[in-house]
């Protein structure tokens, strides 16, 4: 049997490399070759994770932060041999780490790759692309950009939320319309997201009833609100009670096609997509992930 370990170096600072060597220790007694690819630059990721495929390896073990992750999940999707997924968590916000109920102690995440329990999970594909957590358009979503390595680092998610108050205060409402598996949603919104996990952010609740391997997307139409409106929706946020605001549209659906008279960007797992129109659907059950015992 055949590992392979996916590092990106610069996550987990200088122990990242204990790491590596930890997990090569641990996967020891089931894997006969085990090989270290370290990323440089972007693409590396997914080009390690494809080459693993095509060569038929039996595991990928990922560490880093959920960039990284993104990229072994772009890799790995749609193969015709896909090695089962080990998630490393050496990131600042971990969220589909959150979502699987990986410790996000990075010595405790590789404990579980001894018990070589599987969990089958859901991803998303967005045009040619694939996403493993929440897809989101709206000036909002685009204030993630702006919030610099070292604050993510400082304040972790606060730092997303910080920024999404702010541009909240200030933001435009957008005109979309949404197709999904019940209609069409059309109209004015401060935010629309799609999440695939319970974890957005960093906020473990902000989409409660989402499972990872239900099928759906989650979606959330943030309609345009007064400051006193928007001060009543935080405590909702934080409770994951966002589904029941009066200002929130919600509903589920395998697909979501979206589109707009201008041009917007969307964000991907966190990161800068592509610009609308987007099609977007859920790939059932699509890949298997190492979990705790428990965690079924």
């Amino acid at each position: 049997m055949k590992a392979m370990i996916i590092l990106n170096p610069s996550s987990g600072k200088e122990k990242a490399n204990d790491y590596a060597e930890k997990i090569d220790e641990t996967l020891r007694e089931q894997y006969d070759d085990i090989d270290i690819r370290k990323t440089e630059k972007e693409g590396d990721a997914a080009a390690f994770a494809t080459e693993a495929c095509v060569a038929l390896y039996d595991a990928v073990i990922a560490m880093g932060g959920d960039g990284t992750i993104n990229e072994v999940i772009n890799g790995l999707a749609e193969q015709a041999h896909r090695p089962a997924l080990g998630i490393i968590p050496l990131g600042t916000i971990n969220d589909f780490a959150r979502a699987l109920n990986i410790p996000l102690e990075p010595y405790e995440a590789i404990s579980i790759l001894d018990e070589q329990n599987l969990r089958s999970v859901d991803i998303g594909k967005i045009n040619e692309n694939y996403f493993a957590n929440v897809i989101a358009v709206g000036a909002i979503a685009e204030a993630s950009y702006s919030v610099s390595p070292e604050l993510k680092t400082r304040l972790g998610s606060l730092a997303y939320f910080m920024e999404g108050a702010k541009s909240f205060l200030s933001a435009e409402t957008i005109d979309v319309s949404a197709e999904h598996e019940s209609g069409t949603w059309e109209g004015q919104t401060f935010l629309l997201l799609a999440a695939l996990t319970n974890s957005v952010g960093g906020f473990e609740d902000l989409a409660p009833e989402a499972n990872v391997n239900d099928g759906k997307l989650h979606v959330f139409m943030i309609k345009k609100m007064s400051v006193p409106k928007i001060a009543t929706l935080i405590p909702s946020l934080l409770k994951g009670e966002l589904e029941e605001s009066e200002e929130v549209e919600y509903f589920c659906t395998s697909f979501l096609n979206v589109s707009s008279d201008k041009r917007h960007v969307v964000n991907i797992d966190g990161e800068e997509g592509e610009p609308l129109p987007f099609n977007a659907k859920v790939l059932p059950s699509h890949l298997e992930i190492f979990v705790q015992g428990n965690n079924k």
